[in-house]
């Protein structure tokens, strides 16, 4: 008889936009005595919270399992039984840095849950389903702490409340113009995009001052003048924003700046 357990890791953006984990482990250990003996039949959520390397340490003893998520953040881990399914078991995650961090990755360990899977019994084994999702606060602040930024938005034209597919999307900074990030949108005009401290100019201890161009392939549609970046929602943007980009009319156009347009 084995155990298996599946599941998905997650992250808010923002209340209705998620980014999957990668480059991440999922962990799983079993109950030390204290847990086992006062939650015997309970979930107990209690993170995230951060591990010192002498928690992880500690730990070591009593890992049962630990699997790689895919690029979706999805995972599959299977061990032998070794103990009752009633027990809880402990769900640990370790960041093993950001895709675009620049400089040399770093792990992070944290505690996410301790529950009972509800285990169902099929064929040889015992099948349950786990999700986790960060919110939004918790991740930005991790974000942060490995010098990365995550911009999620969708493009849409004036008087058009459905997003724009097959889009090229283009963040510059505005402290130096250098490009932060490029992304595509999907079929409901969403985009994503993520980009570290090394886009930034240099001694920039806050996020960037942002503005954006669109194109169709090779082709621009729609770009905004670099003083657009000193609006609110622009300036300093934290480690997870959300920046909706509203084109107007059907030509290759240029947005006025907002500093122009206080002057006229």
């Amino acid at each position: 008889m084995c155990y298996l357990l599946i599941g998905n890791v997650s992250a808010l953006i923002s209340a209705d936009c998620t980014e999957p984990l990668i480059n991440a482990r999922i962990r799983v250990y079993l109950p030390d005595g204290h847990i086992s003996n006062c939650y015997p039949h309970k979930y107990t959520f209690s993170g995230p919270r951060q591990l010192t390397p002498s928690e992880v340490l500690n730990k070591e003893e009593r890992l049962l399992a630990e699997t790689a998520l895919d690029h979706q953040g999805n995972f599959s881990l299977c061990w032998e039984q070794v103990h009752l399914f009633t027990e809880p078991l402990e769900l640990d995650i370790c960041l093993q840095g950001m895709p675009e961090e620049a400089g040399e990755k770093k792990e992070t360990h944290f505690h996410l849950s301790t529950l009972v899977p509800p285990w169902k019994h099929s064929m040889q084994r015992y099948v349950a389903a786990y999700a986790y999702v960060f919110p939004v606060e918790s991740w930005a602040q991790i974000r942060a702490s490995y010098g990365t930024w995550v911009i999620a938005g969708i493009v849409r034209r004036t008087h058009d409340n459905e997003g724009q597919s097959q889009l090229r999307v283009k963040a510059y900074n505005a402290g130096n113009h250098r490009m932060l990030a490029c992304s595509s949108t999907d079929d409901r005009g969403r985009y994503q995009m993520r980009f570290s401290r090394k886009q930034l100019s240099a001694g920039q201890l806050l996020g960037p001052n942002v503005y954006f161009k669109v194109y169709r392939d090779k082709k621009l549609l729609w770009a905004e003048q670099a003083d657009v970046a000193a609006m609110p929602g622009r300036r300093a943007i934290d480690a997870c924003s959300v920046i909706n980009i509203t084109m107007q009319g059907g030509m290759v156009k240029k947005a006025a700046g907002w500093l122009s347009r206080v002057v006229g």
